[in-house]
């Protein structure tokens, strides 16, 4: 599934999770969570729901240590038709997240001095 989040004026920011690297999730949950007030919440069905643990989990010891608080954890079982035509059960989780701290404003690396270049050496 895309990891691109939806604006619901609801439920806020919703990041899916799917077979994409971790950390692309980390970093758009990251962002989403610097971005403005309102909860992230991270989605995941099936086996994907690992990767969305591993996905908080990053989040809150890692990149906002002490920043972030979990909301109401959401378990569901979602009756899908797969690929035969049959019915299955799949499992599903939502994990809302909050920063309790404000934002970290973005660090800008300092502009370059216009010095003027030293002559070469014998000229």
């Amino acid at each position: 599934m895309a990891s691109r989040p939806r604006s619901d004026p609801v439920l806020g920011n919703t990041v899916y999770i799917g077979t994409k690297p971790t950390m692309t999730y980390v970093f758009e949950v990251v962002a989403q969570l610097n971005s403005g007030p309102g909860p992230v919440i991270v989605k995941a069905r099936g086996n994907a729901i690992g990767k969305a643990v591993d996905v908080v989990e990053v989040v809150r010891r890692r990149f906002l240590e002490g920043q972030v608080k979990l909301g109401s954890i959401g378990l569901d079982t979602e009756r899908l038709v797969n690929r035969d035509g049959r019915e299955a059960n799949v499992s599903s989780i939502s994990i809302p997240l909050e920063r309790t701290g404000p934002p970290v404003p973005a660090v800008r690396p300092p502009a370059p001095r216009n010095e003027p270049k030293a002559a070469p050496p014998g000229a």
